[in-house]
């Protein structure tokens, strides 16, 4: 493709790409140094940067907040009229700049030592003020901006990000962070919803279930259907075993004339899809793609103790 925008789009890539083998070489066993030190730490990461390099870390701290490593993002200029009280001894501090000497970081860096704090530096090289002063220093590497002129931060952000992002990974790893921790931190996203909803969140109980004895006739199980607005009914026989009527079977029945003063018993469904209270909610959806049903019947030793709906798992934003 010949079209002058698309001729900058890789152009763009080309040199950002760059920016990231040139990353892979130059940081070192400074990167497992900082992993260690911030696995070690009794109390937050703090992650600050000016400009462009702040809005990174910005995205640094919420990707470590969310995958195992209390984190959070501290403005170096609001920290130098206040906020530097929200930073405590235990805590490590990661400091970006691409430069090394942005004035806003190194007013902070005389109270962070008092502290006796670990500063980790992120930095395009090492000869600026932050890197100097930092316990553990990463090097983005030498490597040009996308940008023409040189001057806006663009493969040092990707850089920057990158190098992020491998931190979180390695801290995650470390940690055995598994997707049921990352949940805990988003329960209001579908991750979360999948990873946390249990039956027993969602399934009818008590009154709530259609419930019928094996010699209730067709025609009366067809009332407690109605009424309990599920689209089925459970049916108990004199063992204790359970069978199930549907809506849909009854439809089929009266197709074919069936007697529906006719005990349920002789045209239930027996050995009906059960599961427990304690599965996944997502789990059991799946159960009901496989098995082609909308309702699960859910047992405790046993016993009934609910139904499962397709309905509510959808209404729950289940998927």
């Amino acid at each position: 493709m010949n079209d002058k925008y698309f001729v900058v789009l890789e152009n763009v890539v080309d040199i950002e790409i760059e920016s990231l083998v040139e990353l892979k070489k130059s940081v070192g066993d400074s990167f497992t140094k900082a992993c260690e030190v911030i696995l070690n730490c009794q109390g937050r990461l703090i992650i600050t940067g000016m400009g462009k390099s702040g809005l990174v870390g910005r995205k640094i701290a919420a990707t470590m907040a969310s995958t195992g490593t209390p984190a959070f993002f501290v403005h170096p200029g609001e920290a130098g009229h206040g906020d530097l009280g929200m930073i405590v001894k235990g805590d490590v501090v990661l400091a970006i700049s691409n430069s090394g000497n942005s004035d806003e970081i190194n007013i902070l860096l005389p109270v962070i030592k008092r502290l006796n704090l670990p500063l980790i530096s992120i930095t395009k090289n090492l000869s600026g003020r932050l890197a100097q002063e930092a316990d553990i220093a990463l090097t983005l590497g030498d490597f040009e901006e996308a940008c023409p002129m040189g001057l806006a931060p663009t493969s040092s952000t990707t850089a920057t990000m990158v190098l992020g992002d491998a931190l979180a990974i390695a801290l995650l790893k470390a940690r055995g962070f598994k997707s049921e921790d990352f949940a805990l931190s988003h329960p209001a996203g579908s991750l979360g919803k999948n990873l946390l909803t249990h039956v027993g969140d969602l399934m009818k109980s008590g009154d709530e279930i259609p419930l019928v004895s094996g010699n209730t006739s067709i025609l009366d199980a067809l009332f407690e259907i109605t009424e309990k607005r599920l689209g089925m009914t459970v049916v108990v026989s004199e063992e204790g075993d359970y069978g199930l009527l549907t809506d849909g079977d009854i439809r089929r029945l009266l197709t074919i004339n069936q007697d529906m003063n006719q005990p349920i018993a002789s045209v239930m469904k027996t050995a009906p899809i059960t599961t427990s209270r304690d599965t996944l909610a997502a789990e059991a959806l799946n159960i009901m793609r496989q098995k082609k049903v909308n309702q699960l019947i859910v047992l405790e030793n046993r016993k009934l103790v609910g139904v499962l709906a397709l309905r509510d798992l959808v209404q729950a934003g289940i998927n």
